[in-house]
């Protein structure tokens, strides 16, 4: 990743518009605010949130609240809860992500 000449900036996640994405099985709400290529995004999942397909993009994932697993293609699956954070670059390892109770997360890619 590379942040070339963008100025120094708040974000007011109060502001961003919520856009609703429907899983295999609830949904995800993404704020999402562009840094040139870099896409910021908080987003929430619902209630037995099951992502609707095997992503392949490269990220940085916080989780601030709830948990949430994310099963790779290989079938290994990987618990976070809040305060925890995993990375994966593109095209390394397809994954999804399910969550029983609902979480949030601050991803970056």
């Amino acid at each position: 990743m590379r942040i070339r000449n963008h100025p120094f900036q708040t974000i007011d996640w109060s502001g961003i518009k919520k856009v609703e994405h429907k899983g295999a099985s609830g949904f995800a709400t993404w704020q999402t605010l562009m840094m040139g290529t870099i896409r910021i995004r908080m987003v929430e999942y619902s209630i037995n949130y099951l992502a609707d397909h095997w992503c392949k993009k490269g990220h940085i994932i916080y989780c601030i609240r709830g948990k949430m697993t994310t099963e790779l293609s290989n079938g290994t699956l990987h618990k976070m809860r809040a305060g925890m954070t995993y990375h994966v670059g593109d095209g390394s390892s397809s994954h999804r992500s399910f969550s029983k109770k609902g979480c949030i997360l601050f991803i970056v890619d």
